[in-house]
């Protein structure tokens, strides 16, 4: 079924001049635009049970869409999700309103800080965390008839959730309950296809436009890099001069907020301006503020972030200025740590952005980014549940008891992502071997924080520091209330707590505006929610257990981040792996462990932001179960280690000796010392080289039985060759006790060893009568000698039976080589002449014959009366 009211599409457009014209007509006689196509609403949650409204920000879906459903009859109560409190509470009040009523009565109001409902209420306006809980309680939502996702397009991974958690309820539970799904800037179709998907009926699909007057659009250059708050404050102070009414301004975060605050008050504005602030973290009197109407005779410039872009109405806004800026959460499952960056906005949210400049008359957008740049932006927003972390939504689907696959999801998420969550909260003890949530996960899946702060409380309550749980996971579940001015470092949890208590911070800590006051109201919120948890220690006081008691609870919620120094100051290795490091000059950089709680992933290390010093014997305590021993016997650092090691993850906490290691295992150590420095750590000799060499040269030349005793083969065989060697040894030095030739010979064969000698003699016996050693360490044995010694030998000498002959190095009286030969009968005939004539007067007291042949050989000098040939 598809209901469609058509008005003028917007015309988005770019002129050369950076100038886009987007319009269309406005509804006559003021009626908002959503009015013309309420009877198709009405009936398609008759008829169908579900209907997918497509309406832009202005058309009056919020604030008339409810009160038409109440006014129809339609029974039971009919429940209003809004993806953001400021947006709930803003849609309450307003509803209300219309009705001449205070919220509470038939409107109602249900967020994590409040709850304003009574008997009378028929409309209850909620945020998506709420509607997840009463989901996950009561599935069947008794009492509710209408379920109304209101600002779907926005893809938070709640709203995601808790409409597939609906459409299961619907399939399985209440066929009577009624959907209706509104977007902004989604495509209904998808958002239809998947609502059938989820087993309901075809829905109807009800199409309306905005009620838009034209606006102006125009591009600016992009801002310097640091440039970002003088560029909004110039431009501010332009449209202040130059156009009329209020301005909103879209800013990508609370700092940029407040830079750009800094930067306007040191303008000399042309008008009286009231600057306001407004940002989710705001208590709730200053959002009021935001949205009320400035003083008589003074302008409002509002400092926003996206939430502006569609889930509110801010009255009076005639001038949009776009920073083009987005700050999303991105999280890495490799490293399990999230870190928001700034990206620029998408296409669709940057219409959204220029459109609320033209609600009540027509209006004008200054975009700080190039005309050309727009194109190449992505045409909407990432969904959380491709970019978020995970582990929230991976308990409540395990909670909820149906595989993610099955769920009927926009998107699916990202497998890593997923697996990560899981893991972690396999980790924390909320699922157990099988992936099923366990007890203590559906106490985590009850309270209203993430899983590892659940976790915090719940087990903090556990050891009789619940008060203490509450007041840090307070402090951890929202911004950090202490501003520090860099280059200063204050990393330490503790101060966070001493803020909360107002006590004295240190000189370079301050307490952000507001802070205190917003910590305690979720102090109490958490006391409650908290107030069924068992606690043995429930009469101690909130410092119980001191310092060491809030690096205790950390652990406890972030076991993986646990942090143990390494290197220089301030250098640490987290139990997931990952090295973090936090500045030298924070009083934390000196600790020798860490319960780290929040992180980013930095660059090439993590960046510590809030920490607590623990001690090992605390961690040793609360995370007992978590704790493994190992004990290792292996080669490394250049010796045979062997200890018992008591490990967190990646760290090791404590090391010891152990006294008697397993002989197998220090053999196997020895070996691998072997494989993965050589065979030189054995103590060779000369004579042992030259007997492996030796044993080479007859396993080249002669094959078997001869093996290959190669440092390549002897390692290639370790376990038979070597290690017989090495029984009864413990570490490196030990080998200096093992003889290589026994190695060697004892892979001959048996009864082969006086061969060898004979083969590939170690000596050679020359004319002279010496025994010369040969040298077998070349391709070819070399037998080094004076050429007088060989005086009547006629041919070359040889081994292995003649086959081979030696390589001679002929020397001279004084052991210089005179000729390099293996053909010693060619010698006596070409070379020797030359040689004789060249060294008999350098050495005239050796003996040089004219015929070698015949001389007799000598060891020394000529004999008395030997002839000299002269």
């Amino acid at each position: 079924m598809a209901l469609k009211c058509f008005g003028t599409a917007f015309d988005r457009g770019c002129g050369v001049v950076s100038v886009v014209s987007m319009s269309c007509a406005p509804a006559p006689s003021g009626d908002l635009p959503v009015e013309a196509v309420l009877p198709a609403i009405r009936d398609g949650l008759h008829t169908a049970g579900a209907v997918v409204l497509e309406a832009p920000p202005g058309a009056g879906k919020t604030t008339r869409v409810p009160l038409d459903l109440l006014q129809a009859g339609l029974d039971g109560r009919l429940v209003l999700l809004e993806p953001r409190r400021v947006a709930a509470r803003a849609a309450a009040q307003r509803l209300a309103a219309q009705l001449g009523e205070g919220v509470g009565a038939t409107i109602g109001l249900t967020t994590r800080d409040e709850r304003r409902v009574s008997r009378a209420t028929r409309v209850e306006v909620v945020t998506e965390g709420v509607l997840l809980r009463r989901l996950q309680r009561d599935p069947a939502l008794e009492g509710v008839g209408t379920l109304f996702f209101d600002e779907f397009h926005e893809r938070n991974l709640e709203s995601d959730l808790a409409l597939a958690f609906a459409l299961e309820c619907r399939a399985a539970l209440r066929d009577d309950l009624r959907l209706l799904v509104a977007s902004a800037t989604l495509d209904g179709g998808r958002v239809a296809r998947l609502l059938r998907a989820g087993g309901s009926p075809a829905p109807a699909q009800v199409h309306t436009e905005g009620r838009q007057y034209p606006v102006e659009v125009q591009h600016r250059p992009r801002p310097a890099p640091g440039g970002l708050a003088d560029a909004v404050a110039d431009t501010v102070a332009e449209v202040l001069r130059d156009a009329p009414g209020d301005v909103l301004v879209f800013l990508p975060g609370v700092a940029e907020i407040r830079r750009t605050a800094r930067a306007l008050a040191t303008r000399a504005l042309p008008v009286r301006a009231e600057v306001r602030p407004l940002h989710g973290r705001l208590p709730p009197d200053e959002q009021d503020r935001a949205l009320a109407p400035p003083s008589h005779g003074t302008r409002k410039v509002v400092l926003a972030t996206d939430l502006a872009e569609s889930s509110l109405t801010i009255e009076g806004v005639r001038v949009v200025v776009d920073a083009g800026l987005a700050r999303e959460p991105r999280f890495d499952p490799r490293t399990g740590m999230t870190g928001l960056v700034t990206v620029p906005a998408s296409r669709a949210s940057a219409d959204q952005r220029a459109g609320r400049a033209g609600r009540t008359a027509p209006g004008r957008c200054v975009r700080l980014w190039a005309a050309s740049e727009h194109p190449g932006r992505d045409a909407f927003p990432r969904p959380a549940i491709r970019t978020d972390d995970l582990t929230g939504a991976a308990l409540e689907v395990a909670a909820w008891g149906s595989p993610v696959q099955d769920l009927a999801l926009l998107d699916q998420p990202d497998p890593a992502g997923w697996d990560r969550a899981r893991a972690t909260l396999a980790d924390l003890g909320a699922l157990d071997d099988d992936g099923r949530v366990t007890g203590h996960g559906r106490r985590l899946v009850a309270l209203p924080v993430h899983p590892r702060l659940g976790h915090l409380l719940v087990r903090g309550h556990a050891a009789g520091l619940g008060a203490l749980a509450v007041e840090v996971a307070a402090v951890l579940g929202d911004r950090d209330p202490v501003r520090v001015e860099p280059p200063a470092s204050v990393v330490d949890l503790t101060v966070r707590l001493a803020a909360l208590r107002g006590e004295d911070l240190p000189r370079d800590a301050r307490l952000r505006a507001g802070a205190r006051a917003r910590l305690r109201r979720e102090v109490a919120r958490l006391r409650r929610a908290c107030r069924d948890l068992p606690e043995p220690g429930a009469g101690r006081s909130a410092r119980a257990g001191g310092d060491d008691a809030v690096g205790a609870l950390l652990a406890l919620g972030w076991p993986d981040r646990v942090a143990s120094a390494r290197g220089g100051r301030g250098s640490f290795l987290l139990a997931n792996g990952r090295g973090a490091r936090l500045p030298a000059e924070d009083l934390l950089a000196g600790e020798s462990l860490l319960a780290v709680a929040a992180v980013d992933r930095g660059e090439r290390e993590a960046r510590i932001h809030l920490a607590a010093a623990l001690d090992v014997e605390v961690l040793r305590r609360v995370l007992g179960d978590e704790l493994h021993h190992v004990e290792e016997v292996a080669w490394r650092d250049g010796d045979v280690v062997a200890e018992r090691r008591e490990h967190l993850g990646a760290l090791v906490l404590a090391r010891r000796p152990l006294p008697d290691p397993p002989a197998d295992a220090v053999l196997a150590a020895l070996l691998d010392g072997l494989r993965t420095h050589g065979l030189d750590l054995l103590p060779w000799t000369p004579a042992d080289r030259q007997l492996q060499a030796r044993a080479g040269l007859l396993h080249r030349h002669l094959g078997e039985p001869w093996p290959d005793v190669s440092d390549e083969a002897l390692l290639a065989d370790l376990d038979t060759a070597v290690a017989p060697f090495l029984l009864g040894l413990r570490r490196r030095a030990d080998l200096r006790r093992v003889r290589p030739a026994d190695v060697l010979r004892a892979r001959l064969p048996a009864g082969h060893e006086k061969q060898l000698d004979r083969l590939a003699p170690a000596t050679l016996t020359v004319p002279s009568g010496s025994q010369v050693r040969l040298d077998y360490a070349g391709e070819r044995p070399v037998l080094a000698v004076r050429l007088q010694e060989l005086f009547g030998a006629t041919a070359t000498p040889t081994i292995l039976d003649g086959r081979v002959p030696v390589l001679l190095h002929l020397l001279s009286p004084a052991r210089r080589p005179v000729q390099i030969t293996d053909d010693l009968a060619g010698f006596w005939d070409r070379a020797y002449p030359e040689v004789r004539a060249e060294l008999r007067g350098r050495y005239p007291k050796h003996a040089w014959p004219e015929d070698p042949r015949s001389a007799t050989p000598l060891r020394g000098t000529r004999r008395r009366g030997t002839a000299t040939g002269r």
